[in-house]
């Protein structure tokens, strides 16, 4: 059997991770205006990054499960 990534799971992470850029950009540029958004901007960052480490925690996971399996 061959191992099978779960590319839209990747596609996904991606994707936040994008996103998660985008508004850590948004936050450099407002930090000196709008702190307060600033600020938002960076925990809504956080939070993205957070859910991109866990979907290549899946991917990886079940890439190893299926390592093992073959084993």
């Amino acid at each position: 059997m061959t191992n099978q990534i779960d590319t839209n799971k990747l596609k996904e992470a991606e994707a936040k991770s994008s996103l998660a850029k985008d508004m850590i950009t948004s936050a450099i540029e407002q930090s000196s205006a709008n702190q307060v958004l600033a600020g938002e901007a960076l925990k809504q960052a956080s939070q993205e990054i957070a859910q991109v480490q866990a979907l290549i925690s899946q991917v990886e996971s079940t890439l190893r499960t299926q390592t093992l399996e073959e084993s």
